[in-house]
């Protein structure tokens, strides 16, 4: 290959853990001497991570195709290829309708032992450790799109991890649709306790690890004991519960009541007593009244979550819920979702004050500006959650850790003092 054609960019849409696929492919692709951009300008190939999970997704999607392929015909692409979750769900309807497009790749193989191009700054990663779900929710495309769960080896998920600590990584967050299920289908029973215990062992300069995604039904109590005792483990427990009104979670197929979710939230915070719960709702799911509605707003109101995201319902092909009658109006969606989300505002706001005054560690993202900084508390996810805005008299970089006295509080943001 020319030197004149090797030359990539690559855009990568969605989710942490098409991230993680977007860093294997460039790593495969520079292994095998193609020049990694940074900028589209320049480039003679561009390749797209696509999502597909939800409507906006899919529309992103597209509308970042039709960009790079109009750049193809200016001339200022030579080739333009497309991975992941779009190609492998409409495969055949996009190379009808997007001829244009060199190749379509769908799900790539969980076996990532080759090379990798971080995509994350240095300071923290990703590291996915399945694949594909366990569960049957009758609104989720994911397991049409990914497969069946599917663990990575636990030697395979060490050698990557020995690489990120090897590399300077500050943070790890454990990733996966469900990584509550991990090594069910390749050791008999869940392992994802001896996983993490292993990875605490072998990878000493690893500050902060984060677990991601835990369906409620199958978090352990020697899991929350094992994030309760290793001050290494962040006391962050992503939990997402879609709906707390026993009706909707069994259209939802959820397999789980209120009464359990409310069990299991009071079980987490008493062996967990600092713990930050992140949780994420669906508003108007099909045939949801005002009164179920309301409902979870009350339980939002009772239960004070530290962290939560919502979204409205997308009704997407494929799934059980797509047919089923009493679809809500998206105004009706759009205004449930506003209210939820006001709601939530204040009670985040609430929950931060309870920091005003404290001590603690903060991670260093970036330099703001003159000695002022923007980090972030093992509270907060990367690009999810919020961030510690930090005053600083000493110069500091990007993976520090520092010790910061919160001197005021926001709805989602924290400021203080190194």
């Amino acid at each position: 290959m020319t030197e004149k054609k090797n030359k990539v960019w690559m855009m990568s849409l969605g989710c942490p853990r098409n991230l993680v696929d977007s860093e294997y492919i460039l790593g495969g692709l520079r292994k095998k001497g193609y020049r990694i951009l940074d900028e589209v300008d320049g480039a003679d190939i561009a390749v797209v991570n696509t999502c597909a999970f939800i409507e906006d997704a899919k529309r992103e999607s597209i509308d970042v195709i039709l960009d790079l392929l109009r750049l193809k015909k200016e001339g200022q692409l030579k080739q333009v290829l497309v991975y992941g979750c779009l190609p492998q769900r409409y495969k055949e309807e996009l190379k009808k309708e997007l001829p244009e497009v060199d190749a379509f790749v769908g799900r790539l193989s969980l076996d990532h032992s080759q090379d990798i191009l971080q995509l994350t700054p240095k300071h923290y990663a990703y590291l996915k450790i399945c694949e594909g779900c366990i569960n049957r929710c009758s609104y989720c495309v994911i397991p049409k799109i990914k497969g069946k769960f599917k663990s990575l080896a636990m030697e395979a998920v060490l050698k990557r991890l020995r690489r990120l600590d090897a590399n300077g990584a500050s943070e790890v967050n454990v990733i996966g649709q469900d990584i509550s299920g991990y090594g069910t289908d390749i050791y008999g029973k869940n392992k994802l306790s001896a996983l993490i215990s292993r990875m605490l062992k072998e990878a000493k300069g690893i500050s902060w690890f984060r677990l991601l995604y835990l369906y409620p039904s199958r978090i352990t109590d020697e899991l929350l004991e094992l994030i309760a005792e290793e001050p290494r483990i962040c006391k962050y427990i992503d939990l997402p519960l879609q709906h707390i009104n026993d009706r909707i979670l069994k259209l939802m197929r959820r397999n789980t009541t209120r009464k359990e979710i409310t069990d299991l939230i009071i079980k987490v915070r008493k062996k967990i007593p600092q713990v930050a719960i992140r949780t994420s709702f669906i508003v108007g799911f099909p045939s949801e009244t005002e009164k179920e509605f309301r409902e979870l707003i009350d339980f939002m109101e009772e239960m004070q979550f530290e962290r939560l995201g919502a979204f409205t319902y997308s009704r997407e092909e494929g799934t059980a819920a797509f047919d089923f009658k009493g679809q809500v109006a998206q105004k009706n969606k759009d205004e449930r979702l506003e209210i939820l989300m006001s709601r939530q505002q204040l009670i985040s706001r609430k929950v931060n004050s309870r920091f005003l005054g404290s001590y603690m560690d903060v991670l260093i993202e970036e330099e703001e500006k003159d000695m002022a900084y923007i980090g972030r508390s093992q509270y907060d996810a990367p690009e999810v959650d919020g961030a510690v805005y930090v005053n600083s008299s000493k110069k500091l970089k990007a993976g520090d850790f520092v010790k910061v006295k919160i001197t005021d509080t926001l709805e989602y943001d924290l400021v203080g003092e190194a």
